[in-house]
């Protein structure tokens, strides 16, 4: 199974810069999409062989996540039953006969951190939540977790130390989940490659000189790691600021 994750920045501005044609170039059997910012009847959009599960934010024009599958699943569910986290669309779980794939996308600190403490409870319930599921059988989420978790996920860690997505606090969580017997797919089979970036900024043509952050990701249950075949970036995709992350196991 392969699994892909991207956060498109807007699937209407993403549909207009070769979207289609990208998602169906990675050949995936599960692609999850973040920051969809849209309701399903706007984008119109159709990948052929997939069925479609969207999860829009109650605000327009903001937020949300949608999955594409090729593999019906046996169950689909939105959010994470906490009225608190649930309005803005972040969360998608689907169940498969072997796992779940959860497709997230997990609030931004801000500027500021003005969103900090929001995105501590986020953390703690979302994680809660996961390991509700990996109680029942094994759990890959992906999506984008606005967090850098080490100084190799980011191209100046030095100077963005305390900014959002490179706190102290953010990185502790992520910490926190994967002690919990989780595992970063990509660090699993790629522990010291630098350089690998799924975002980066619109400004400073930041992405031609590669100066970005490893803020998605394909993370999975400790128990799938023995089936874990690939963990890939793919930052030759454009149309967002991020590029898509992939995984692929041998089930």
């Amino acid at each position: 199974m392969k699994i892909a994750s991207w956060n498109v920045n807007g699937i209407r501005s993403c549909m207009q810069k070769g979207f289609k044609e990208s998602a169906l170039s990675l050949d995936a059997d599960v692609i999850c999409l973040q920051e969809t910012k849209a309701l399903p009847q706007q984008a119109e959009l159709e990948l052929p062989g997939y069925r479609a599960y969207w999860n829009p934010a109650i605000r327009k024009g903001y937020s949300g996540t949608a999955v594409f599958s090729r593999i019906e699943p046996l169950a689909v569910t939105d959010g994470i039953d906490l009225a608190e986290h649930d309005s803005e669309g972040r969360v998608i779980t689907l169940e498969f006969p072997e796992l779940f794939v959860v497709d997230v996308y997990t609030p931004n600190a801000r500027d500021g951190l003005v969103r900090l403490d929001y995105r501590m409870l986020w953390e703690d319930a979302f994680r809660a939540y996961i390991l509700s599921l990996d109680a029942k059988k094994p759990v890959v989420f992906c999506g984008d977790l606005n967090v850098a978790h080490e100084e190799i996920d980011l191209a100046n860690p030095k100077t963005n130390h305390g900014n959002p997505g490179f706190t102290d606090e953010e990185r502790e969580k992520f910490t926190a989940m994967l002690s919990s017997g989780f595992a970063d797919s990509f660090r699993a089979l790629h522990p010291e490659r630098r350089e690998a970036y799924s975002w980066w900024s619109y400004r400073m043509r930041a992405r031609e000189r590669n100066v970005g952050w490893r803020i998605d990701y394909c993370v999975l249950s400790e128990r799938l790691l023995p089936l874990l075949r690939e963990a890939a970036i793919h930052p030759q995709i454009t149309g967002s600021d991020h590029c898509p992350v992939s995984c692929v196991l041998d089930l």
